[in-house]
């Protein structure tokens, strides 16, 4: 899944896209509005090929999110869309953010969502389509501040219902439909 010659913006266009069209309108993430609404979450491209080289742009953005401006940035997509391509490659690399987050103190103050193209749970069979609860456009890390969840979770009355409610609502969607949702925000040029 080489997308070297897509421009970055055309990428967060439409990473924006998947954002506002599947994620919020179907509020598969009832935490999304306030900062979609108030254009506080940072989209940030890592162009690289090689996982060394988004380690890299990794440490800044997590940096970057422990330093912020609250009203300026409430969190981070992190869109890797020339690397790990493979979804086993991007989910051991899940390991090393994990260790990242360790090394840089981070542990309790910031955690990571992960979403892929190809994204697969365990348990589930790879063309089940409650796995586009957590497919995106591209390979992306969702950087997200603990406080923010703490937020969130104290308005929202069942926050263990919210994955089963996200799976109940593809479902009934079915996979067509879903498909033609997210290639309606491929389709963005630049």
């Amino acid at each position: 899944m080489s997308n070297n010659n897509i421009k970055e913006s055309q990428v967060v266009a439409q990473t924006r896209c998947w954002v506002e069209a599947f994620i919020v309108r179907h509020n598969l993430c009832p935490f999304a509005h306030k900062p979609f609404q108030q254009e506080t979450i940072r989209y940030t491209i890592s162009s690289a090929s090689e996982p060394k080289a988004v380690v890299e742009v990794l440490m800044d953005e997590l940096l970057r999110l422990r330093d912020r401006d609250p009203e300026l940035m409430d969190t981070t997509l992190l869109i890797a869309p020339n690397c790990f391509a493979d979804f086993r490659d991007y989910n051991e690399f899940l390991d090393v953010v994990d260790l990242l987050i360790a090394e840089l103190r981070l542990e309790g103050v910031i955690q990571v969502a992960s979403f892929h193209p190809d994204y697969q749970f365990a348990d589930l069979e790879a063309d089940d389509v409650r796995n586009y609860t957590n497919r995106s456009l591209y390979p992306m890390f969702h950087l997200i501040l603990e406080e923010s969840i703490e937020r969130a979770r104290a308005t929202h009355p069942d926050v263990q219902s919210i994955p089963q409610t996200n799976m109940d609502l593809l479902e009934k969607q079915g996979v067509a439909s879903i498909l033609e949702q997210l290639n309606a925000c491929r389709e963005i040029g630049p």
